[in-house]
């Protein structure tokens, strides 16, 4: 398995068989946030992971993406959630908004459920940003990053059996 420059790289024998990934996508931004999916999805199938046992859906924004990681994790289907968003700097401070209170509700999810999830939300400045955190194939791609901390995170949990 190989990454972009910036990418992470699987700790050796990494294996994702067997694991259920919830994927929560946002809407807002879908050219930047379906190519994350597609990393995810190359980075979850170099894991090992079946694409039926992948649990996929969709937010309106990724203020919203804490909500869906919920209730993935709560559904007791998952083992790790991945969030996917683009939040891109606008005119106005309703970028920080966005940005930092989808990161702050990530973190009280897995925090207080036990499910792990996985960081997968662009904030750039502007769309050449973005695009560029979002390469197909063999590029640096952030949603491939975050299937791979998904599914180390995962045999974490279930190597020291964090209730979820």
């Amino acid at each position: 398995m190989t990454t972009g420059d910036h990418g992470a790289a699987a700790p050796p024998g990494l294996d994702g068989t067997g694991l259920r990934i919830g994927v929560v996508r946002a809407r807002w931004n879908s050219l930047i946030v379906t190519r994350l999916a597609a990393g995810v999805g190359r980075g979850l199938a170099g894991l090992g992971v079946r694409a039926e046992d992948v649990v996929d859906v969709v937010v309106p924004g990724s203020f919203e993406l804490p909500m869906g990681a919920r209730i993935l994790a709560a559904s007791g289907k998952v083992d790790a959630v991945i969030c996917l968003g683009s939040v891109i700097r606008g005119e106005t401070s309703h970028y920080e908004l966005v940005a930092s209170q989808a990161a702050a509700g990530i973190q009280e999810v897995q925090l207080s459920t036990g499910v792990p999830v996985a960081f997968g939300i662009l904030a750039t400045e502007d769309e050449a940003q973005a695009l560029a955190r979002s390469e197909e194939a063999e590029g640096h791609n952030v949603g491939y990053d975050a299937a791979v901390v998904a599914v180390e995170m995962a045999r974490l949990a279930q190597q020291h059996s964090v209730p979820s």
